[in-house]
C-alpha cells in the first residue's frame, strides 16, 4: 500500500502528538529524576532555616533525591517567594516558608510581587508556632486578668514589642489588644534578639513573641509569660494560660508551609504530599521541631489552601482596623 503525502505528513504529526503526550506523562511517573531546590526565604542559620535544612533531609530520604536548601532572604519572605512563583511548576523547585509570606505580607502590602492564593500550589503544612505574650520579671503584671486591669488603668502607660512591623508577632498583638479593647504602643524591633534584650533589661514591658525565641529565657527565669495565642495551650509551655481561657477566644500562629508553583502536575503533586505527611510525622522530625519550640503538625494542600483563604480576609481586616502598614 502506498501512502499520499498528506497521509505520511499526518502520521507524523500524530506521532509527534503522542511523544508529546508521553513525554510528560513519563516524566511525572519517574519524578524526581534530579535534585530538588528548596528555597528558604530566611537568612542561613535561623529557626526557619533550621526547620528547611532538616526538612529537606528527610524529604530527600522519602523521594530518593537529594533536596538542596537555597537561602533567599529580604522583603518579608517576598523575595524567595516571588521567586518561586514564578518557577517552573515540575516539582524541582519549591519553597518552605511561614504565614508571613501567605497572609501577613499581603494583608499589608498591596503591590506585592506575587498572588498568595493564585501564586501557589500547596503541599500541605507542616508545623506550627504559637505566640506567647512575655513581661518584663519586674512588671506587675502575672496574669490577664491583671494585664487587662493594668492597662485600663494607665491606658498610655505601656508599650510591647515584636520582632518586627507586619510580623506574626505584631498582629497577635493587635488582636489580642483588640479583643481586650486595650491599647499598648507597638514597637517594632529588627528581630526577637534585640527585642528580647530590652525586654530583660525593662527598656520595654511586654513583647509577643513564638514560644521558639521565649523558651530559653523562660527557662532561664529572665522574662515570664502571661498567655499564649494558640486556640490551646503550647506542649512546650503546658502551665501558661491561652487568651481563650482567659475570656479573649483568639488563635493566631504562625505556621509553616511547603508549596510549589501553580500549575503543578497533580501526579507531582501527590508524591510531594505523601513524601511531606511521611516527613512530618518522622520521629527525628517531630523531635527536631520540638526542640526549636515548634510543633510538627501536618495538614493536606487543599486543607492548606483553605486555610489560606480563611486567614487572609481577617488579616486584611486587622491590618486595616490597627493601622498596620508595609514598609
Amino acid at each position: 500500500m502506498r501512502l499520499s503525502l498528506p497521509s505520511i505528513a499526518g502520521l507524523c504529526v500524530t506521532a509527534l502528538s503522542l511523544g508529546s503526550f508521553v513525554a510528560p506523562v513519563a516524566a511525572q511517573d519517574n519524578f524526581p529524576n534530579r535534585p530538588i531546590t528548596l528555597v528558604v526565604p530566611y537568612p542561613a542559620g535561623g529557626g526557619g532555616d533550621a526547620q528547611g535544612r532538616l526538612l529537606a533531609q528527610k524529604l530527600g530520604d522519602r523521594l530518593g533525591q537529594n533536596v538542596v536548601v537555597d537561602n533567599r532572604p529580604g522583603a518579608g519572605t517576598a523575595i524567595g517567594a516571588s521567586f518561586v512563583s514564578k518557577s517552573r511548576p515540575d516539582g524541582y523547585t519549591l519553597i518552605w516558608s511561614s504565614a508571613s509570606t501567605f497572609t501577613f505580607n499581603p494583608a499589608i502590602s498591596a503591590n506585592l510581587s506575587y498572588d498568595p492564593v493564585k501564586g501557589f500550589e500547596p503541599i500541605g503544612m507542616g508545623s506550627n508556632v504559637a505566640m506567647v505574650l512575655l513581661a518584663n520579671v519586674n512588671t506587675p503584671v502575672n496574669d490577664v486578668k491583671g494585664l487587662v486591669a493594668e492597662l485600663k488603668a494607665n491606658p498610655s502607660k505601656y508599650s510591647y514589642a515584636s520582632f518586627g512591623n507586619g510580623t506574626a508577632a505584631h498582629f497577635a498583638g493587635e488582636m489580642m489588644l483588640g479583643a481586650m479593647g486595650a491599647k499598648m504602643l507597638h514597637v517594632p524591633y529588627r528581630g526577637s534578639a534585640p527585642a528580647m534584650t530590652d525586654l530583660i533589661g525593662g527598656q520595654i514591658n511586654f513583647s509577643m513573641d513564638t514560644v521558639t525565641a521565649a523558651l530559653p529565657q523562660l527557662k532561664g527565669g529572665k522574662v515570664k509569660a502571661i498567655a499564649v495565642t494558640s486556640a490551646k495551650r503550647s506542649p512546650h509551655l503546658p502551665d501558661v494560660p491561652t487568651l481563650t481561657e482567659s475570656g479573649y477566644p483568639l488563635d493566631v500562629t504562625s505556621w509553616g508551609m511547603l508549596a510549589a508553583p501553580p500549575g503543578l502536575p497533580p501526579a507531582v503533586r501527590a508524591k510531594l504530599e505523601k513524601a511531606l505527611a511521611e516527613t512530618i510525622a518522622d520521629p527525628q522530625v517531630r523531635q527536631g521541631f520540638a526542640a526549636q519550640g515548634v510543633d510538627a503538625v501536618f495538614l493536606s494542600g487543599a486543607k492548606a489552601a483553605a486555610q489560606i483563604e480563611r486567614e487572609l480576609p481577617t488579616m486584611r481586616a486587622v491590618a486595616a482596623r490597627a493601622g498596620i502598614q508595609g514598609n
